[in-house]
């Protein structure tokens, strides 16, 4: 493939997921058929509580991806709806297993799960769900695809346990954070986008080029998720603001302004991470030492390097609508305020 570096969009209108949504609609339409249909069950709890989170309002951004990528490469089959499906299974399954670990109280802007329903169900309906997107790769048969989305399934589990293990220490490195969020995150980006080319039967190089581009998505959109949690500018994101600070996560703009502040500066950050800071006034403080530092907009400014690596990396493909949608995706996940 031969490629040109596509440059982000220059200033003027704000970048929108409305050209990404007008060219998955019809895709989307099957795949929110599938999604339906596949999670009922005899049980009626089943259905209850994963419709609680799967018509909870959220972006799908993952199973559009699927569909974008089949669009990008000219695939006119169906196989990527059922994929797609499996795809948004296996993300809600491990949210809902992050809200109990997490112990949450908000998802996209109402009662978690585990608030409504319990710690108990809800984890029990997360391993239904999985089980659902692997009922879906297997009717695929294609081994590929079913190592790609196995595969990244493991990194995710791994990811999520390595950002356990990280919470509450105050030296994670930036490094490790970026590691952290390229599993837990990435990896299933990643893997949406890449069986799009599987199912194509593209080339290797094809393959290798949309898996580039969603794993660089996926951490500009998880460094701006990050970000948003202690921008003071940013519209309710949908989940408790300051949630990352009372957990202890150490997310980029905590790390960068850490590693900026002064000695008293650094003396709160410890105690807050550690947990003994962790009320309304030390989450006033934390949002001021990080505008302090300019952390929030160092942060997205990283954002804005995974995605232009993003655009670069479907700049083999054809200009045209899929490109054009798929790289103002990549723009709208660095600008979006939520």
């Amino acid at each position: 493939m031969s490629a040109d570096v596509v440059p982000l969009r220059p200033k003027g209108g704000p970048p929108s997921l409305d050209p990404m949504l007008s060219l998955t609609a019809s895709g989307m339409n099957s795949v929110n058929a599938v999604i339906l249909e596949r999670m009922q069950s005899k049980i009626p709890l089943i259905p209850a509580l994963a419709g609680h989170l799967i018509s909870g309002g959220g972006k799908r951004l993952r199973p559009m991806l699927t569909i974008a990528g089949a669009e990008l490469c000219g695939y006119e089959g169906s196989r990527h709806h059922k994929l797609a499906a499996a795809v948004e299974f296996i993300h809600t399954a491990t949210l809902l297993h992050d809200d109990v670990v997490d112990g949450s109280e908000l998802r996209r802007g109402k009662e978690a799960a585990n608030i409504v329903f319990g710690n108990p169900a809800t984890v029990l309906v997360g391993d239904f769900l999985f089980s659902r997107a692997f009922e879906l790769m297997v009717e695929d048969g294609s081994l590929k695809v079913l190592k790609i989305l196995s595969s990244a399934s493991a990194v995710i589990a791994e990811g999520e346990v390595d950002q356990l293990v990280a919470q509450r220490e105050i030296e994670t490195s930036e490094e490790r954070y970026l590691s952290i969020i390229g599993a837990k995150t990435a990896a299933l980006f990643a893997a949406a986008t890449r069986i799009a080319a599987v199912v194509a039967e593209r080339s290797e190089a094809e393959e290798r080029a949309l898996d580039e581009y969603g794993r660089n998505l996926g951490i500009a959109f998880q460094l701006v998720d990050d970000a948003i949690d202690y921008d003071s500018e940013a519209a309710e994101s949908g989940k408790g603001r300051g949630d990352d600070f009372r957990e202890g996560k150490m997310t980029l703009p905590v790390i960068l302004a850490y590693a900026r502040g002064t000695p008293d500066e650094r003396k709160f950050w410890e105690d807050a991470i550690a947990g003994f800071c962790t009320e309304d006034e030390d989450l006033a403080r934390a949002v001021e030492l990080i505008n302090r530092h300019d952390a929030v907009s160092a942060t997205r400014e990283r954002a804005r390097h995974f995605a232009q690596r993003a655009i670069d990396a479907i700049a083999g493909f054809p200009a045209g609508a899929a490109r054009s949608a798929m790289a103002q995706a990549a723009e709208f996940a660095v600008a979006r305020r939520y």
